[in-house]
């Protein structure tokens, strides 16, 4: 499939979009997580099918993963990665755990990372649906049990035109002059990015575009 054609002017306004949902949802992070929250969107890229699954892989043998769908007018996801450090970390700050056995993950610890993807995700999708005028939710997160690349892949075979278009953000946040970066993938179908150009080319770019 032909690669839809975007300009530096458009991905610097889709990034803006998003980085307005995540500067609301580091405020909401940052009371939960009792530190400084910074979260910023520093890259955009279309990457094909199989990348995207093998990339999903490389991260599944060392993160814990949380999914949430994007559904409504787009179609896309997010994948949250904790890594052992950050379930610790997290764990220790959010849940005044003292001791964290690492490598495992219990039912509260769970729950955490679950309302940390919660946020952020509702935050960017409330975002998209206010700038954008589309009518989109996000569905409740879950931890996949089963390889998530197979979670995935139920999207893709829906959904033949999908060749993402993979958003990743940085979630950097500060504890005793400490920072630690959490990485999330967002990532949109095919025919989602070509809506949200669509609707980006009827802006008055000096008159709509976000501040």
């Amino acid at each position: 499939m032909t690669e839809p054609h975007i300009t530096d002017l458009e991905r610097d306004i889709i990034k803006e979009i998003l980085n307005i949902g995540l500067a609301r949802a580091a405020d909401s992070f940052a009371a939960i997580a009792k530190d400084k929250v910074l979260l910023k969107v520093p890259d955009i890229q279309l990457i094909e099918v199989k990348e995207l699954l093998k990339l999903v892989a490389q991260y599944e043998s060392t993160h814990f993963i949380i999914q949430s769908d994007i559904k409504g007018d787009f179609n896309g996801a997010t994948l949250m990665l904790f890594s052992s450090d950050h379930v610790t970390r997290l764990s220790q700050l959010c849940l005044n755990m003292v001791e964290v056995q690492k490598g495992e993950v219990n039912a509260m610890q769970e729950s955490l990372l679950l309302e940390i993807s919660n946020i952020i995700t509702g935050a960017m999708v409330t975002q998209l649906a206010n700038i954008l005028k589309a009518n989109i939710y996000g569905s409740p997160p879950k931890a996949p049990k089963s390889h998530i690349a197979d979670s995935l892949k139920d999207i893709l075979v829906q959904h033949p035109l999908f060749q993402p278009l993979v958003f990743t953000v940085i979630t950097k946040f500060t504890h005793n002059s400490r920072s630690v970066e959490l990485p999330l993938l967002l990532f949109f179908d095919t025919g989602t990015f070509l809506k949200i150009l669509e609707i980006i080319r009827t802006f008055d770019l000096e008159k709509d575009r976000p501040i």
